[in-house]
């Protein structure tokens, strides 16, 4: 079987516009003084460049774009994750580090994942839990699929903080796997969470994905 080439998606142009997509985002949210012809022009040069890549014309009212590459391994995955994907426009991105058991994750929330004013939105914080929690698992050695996610919000997490995750295995019972992490604001810890984890038989994995579950599974790679 062929694996993905990921080196070949994730590449320094991607990357770029990445980046820029970011900027264009948290431009639409926070340019307040921006004039009615300065946002019909950055449209009308949105939606040139969105068609080029998609290389048709006109859009249509929603997206509709669809992967076709074959992206069985987490390794292939994580590029375009919501939280940490270097090539995901959504992540904010948080930089990742897995040492000694644990699994640490630093960046700043920006105006795109604003809930209460100045502060970070709850889901988002729950999904940062959510990514984190699993990805300590695959590279602790014991993927497996959220089975509940319980989040403790201590206080709001401020925008345009550096904020810091710390996330580690806590227990390992057969198919079930206790995760616990933390969030923090500087010294200021805003949000706790455990999640339970459990480790699915090829027979349901088949029932969920497909035909291609065992492949998927097999392929389970640890964070790079």
């Amino acid at each position: 079987m062929i694996e993905p080439d990921t080196d070949r998606f994730v590449t320094p142009a991607r990357v770029r516009l990445t980046e820029a997509v970011r900027h264009l985002v948290d431009a639409v949210l926070t340019a307040e003084d921006a004039s009615e012809t300065e946002l019909d022009a950055a449209a009308d040069a949105a939606e040139r460049l969105a068609g080029d890549l998609h290389r048709r014309d006109p859009l249509g009212d929603r997206p509709t774009g669809r992967r076709t590459r074959e992206e069985l391994s987490h390794d292939a995955y994580l590029p375009r994750s919501p939280l940490v994907g270097e090539v995901s426009p959504m992540a904010p991105p948080i930089a990742y580090e897995y040492r000694n058991g644990r699994l640490f994750g630093h960046g700043v929330f920006h105006a795109a994942y604003e809930g209460p004013p100045g502060y970070v939105h709850g889901g988002w914080i729950a999904l940062a839990f959510d990514e984190m929690l699993g990805m300590t698992n695959i590279a602790s050695g014991h993927p497996g699929m959220t089975g509940r996610l319980s989040v403790r919000y201590r206080r709001p997490t401020p925008l345009h903080t550096e904020i810091s995750f710390e996330s580690w295995t806590e227990q390992v019972d057969g198919r079930r796997i206790i995760t616990r992490g933390t969030l923090a604001a500087g010294d200021t810890v805003t949000a706790e969470a455990e999640g339970l984890f459990v480790v699915i038989d090829p027979e349901r994995a088949l029932e969920y994905f497909g035909e291609r579950a065992y492949e998927r599974r097999r392929l389970t790679d640890p964070l790079p």
